[in-house]
């Protein structure tokens, strides 16, 4: 243990607070929202609160334009709260959950920089809508929706299927997902 972690543990409370503490579970792909209802019965009336970031994107089939919901981590599901040792146990009894994150020595938790922004995409509840995209010139303006204020982090925008490509870090890692937009117009 280096100084710094001997320094966290003399001055840090004894229980963080419990909104901060964010965790991931890894389940089969598809399963998601199923496995989310089951921990949400199981942890029923306690702090824990199991989320599935799921985004609104535009597909095109057979001619005609539809929405999708589909998650924004297909195979994951983030938990929010403090895990104790019986609450492990649980989470571990629960059918559909192939593995809980963690690290050497205790629970993995996704860094609050990385929550920050995931909550922040998620404005109406665990759903991230479109966005209304201006297009002036070679450049864009993100007029409201999620991405309002997050311009930085597209990468690359696709007009003709309305999605805009960007770069999230999730778990340590960098991880582009498609979020959808909509051209409003275009300047000229």
């Amino acid at each position: 243990m280096d100084w710094r972690d001997r320094l966290r543990q003399m001055t840090a409370p004894a229980r963080e607070d419990e909104s901060s503490i964010w965790h991931a579970i890894f389940v089969m792909t598809g399963n998601e929202q199923n496995v989310k209802d089951k921990i949400a019965y199981a942890f029923k009336g306690s702090d824990i609160l199991p989320i599935v970031p799921k985004r609104r994107i535009r597909e095109r089939k057979n001619g005609a334009w539809n929405d999708k919901i589909k998650p924004l981590f297909p195979g994951y599901i983030l938990i929010r709260g403090y895990i104790s040792v019986h609450d492990y146990y649980v989470l571990k009894a629960i059918p559909g959950i192939l593995r809980i994150l963690k690290d050497d020595k205790e629970l993995y938790r996704i860094h609050p920089d990385e929550m920050r922004i995931i909550s922040r995409l998620m404005i109406d509840g665990e759903l991230i809508g479109i966005s209304n995209v201006f297009r002036k010139g070679d450049s864009i303006v993100i007029t409201d929706g999620p991405l309002l204020g997050m311009e930085g982090l597209i990468q690359s925008i696709d007009y003709r299927k309305g999605r805009a490509r960007v770069c999230l870090s999730f778990l340590g890692d960098k991880r582009t997902v498609d979020l959808g937009i909509k051209v409003i117009s275009q300047a000229t």
